[in-house]
């Protein structure tokens, strides 16, 4: 039986690994996700899911035993700011992690540890079509000035080019109608 054998002690004094936890933890809730060893996101997960319990009802207490226990103002803010009201109807689980292979030098498994539910990265759509727009906008001129200056636009048949129905370089070669002039036909 393993009564009492609370934690790892990770081969540290135990400063060491108060430190060492304090400092995975502040990446974490900074971050949302890290890289690290097996044992350490194992024993990372019994420091980190009781602060994200904590921060879910934000009263000064709670936020001074936070901070007692992370010592960092700005992860502290994002904890009751973000991250207690991302988790408020969630009774526990918040972290994940997933076995990530073995590391090179002396093969230790290592471990992606992230919070569950964080936002994806690309997660507004708004400014990647606007990106992609931008993007594609100048390679259509350009194809329609150099359709233009070889005269292959007389080739096609279909209408003229005149501001919102002129088509791109590809829909010029398959000799299709650009979506603005089949709505006005």
């Amino acid at each position: 039986m393993r009564h009492r054998h609370g934690l790892r002690k990770l081969n540290r004094t135990s400063s060491h690994r108060l430190a060492m936890l304090r400092n995975m933890t502040n990446s974490l809730l900074a971050q949302e996700v890290i890289k690290t060893t097996l044992p350490k996101a194992k024993e990372l997960r019994r420091v980190a899911e009781p602060l994200i319990t904590l921060g879910k009802t934000p009263t000064l207490a709670n936020r001074r035993l936070a901070f007692d226990r992370l010592r960092d103002r700005d992860v502290v803010t994002k904890l009751f700011a973000e991250l207690g009201p991302r988790y408020a109807s969630r009774p526990g689980g918040y972290l994940r992690i997933l076995k990530f292979g073995f590391r090179i030098g002396d093969n230790a498994p290592m471990a992606l540890v992230e919070l569950m539910d964080r936002p994806e990265p690309g997660a507004e759509p708004g400014e990647e079509t606007s990106k992609a727009a931008g993007k594609t906008k100048p390679k259509a001129a350009r194809s329609d000035r150099k359709a233009s200056k070889s005269g292959k636009e007389a080739k096609s048949g279909k209408e003229e080019k005149s501001g919102k129905e002129a088509k791109s370089g590809k829909e010029a070669k398959s000799g299709k109608v650009a979506k603005g002039a089949k709505a006005a036909a």
